[in-house]
């Protein structure tokens, strides 16, 4: 069985062809200044047509979301909740729902529309997915506060959580290490966790990331690495 993963973030792309449960090809793509304006797009459209897929398993990561209990059902609110947080088109964006059964909660998120045609015009079975569900599903809650942080090429998304608990949830596009520190140190200011009591995971682009880590490590007393992305294995995709 050939399988296509993909997931997007912030002006990037990554994507692995699995054949058997196996990873025979993986690749990311990231605009900067000088790309042209519809990179992703285009190669989107590489990667769509390389070969005949029987699945295809997509992540967003994309900071339009919003986080609600489980059982919220006045699902024609979705876009209203979401543009509390982000700017939202409905034209140019599809909304969507993933629930996470294990801390009984559910996010809206948008998804962009003609992403979704081209992935859907392939006709062949597809799952979408919110990275913060995914991320949320792979956790392994012991402590009682706890920050759970997923680490991407210029962007972070975080978890607090106490006694298994949803404290808050956030996704953060940020060019700056440094402001990816700022931001956690500041969220747990506000939510009374205790720089010596609060437990620290890191997972993802740790090695891409090792400024924010050594300056994490300068500041926290318990700091775990729970993965680190390498060639092919991917903590958001596999």
């Amino acid at each position: 069985m050939n399988i296509l993963n993909l997931l997007f973030t912030k002006d990037g792309l990554t994507y692995q062809i699995a054949k058997n449960k196996s990873i025979v090809e993986e690749k990311s793509y990231f605009k900067d200044e000088e790309s042209p304006e519809n990179l992703i797009s285009d190669q989107l459209d590489e990667v769509l047509i390389k070969q005949r897929f029987d699945e295809i398993h997509v992540i967003s990561a994309l900071n339009h979301f919003t986080l609600m209990p489980e059982g919220f059902s006045e699902h024609e609110a979705g876009f209203d909740l979401i543009a509390f947080n982000a700017p939202v088109d409905k034209e140019k964006e599809e909304l969507m729902l993933s629930i996470n059964e294990k801390f009984k909660v559910q996010f809206y998120y948008t998804f962009p529309k003609n992403f979704y045609k081209k992935i859907k015009e392939l006709a062949v079975p597809v799952n979408f997915n919110f990275s913060g569900e995914k991320f949320l599903n792979s956790i392994q809650n012991k402590n009682n506060k706890e920050i759970h942080i997923n680490l991407y090429h210029n962007q972070c998304e975080f978890f607090a959580i106490d006694q298994k608990k949803i404290i808050l949830y956030n996704n953060l596009d940020v060019n700056s290490e440094v402001d990816f520190l700022y931001f956690i140190m500041f969220t747990l200011s506000k939510i009374g966790f205790g720089i010596n009591e609060t437990h620290f995971f890191a997972y993802g682009e740790t090695t891409e990331n090792e400024t924010f880590i050594s300056e994490l490590q300068k500041f926290v007393k318990n700091l775990k690495i729970v993965y680190d992305n390498i060639s092919n294995k991917n903590f958001i995709l596999n």
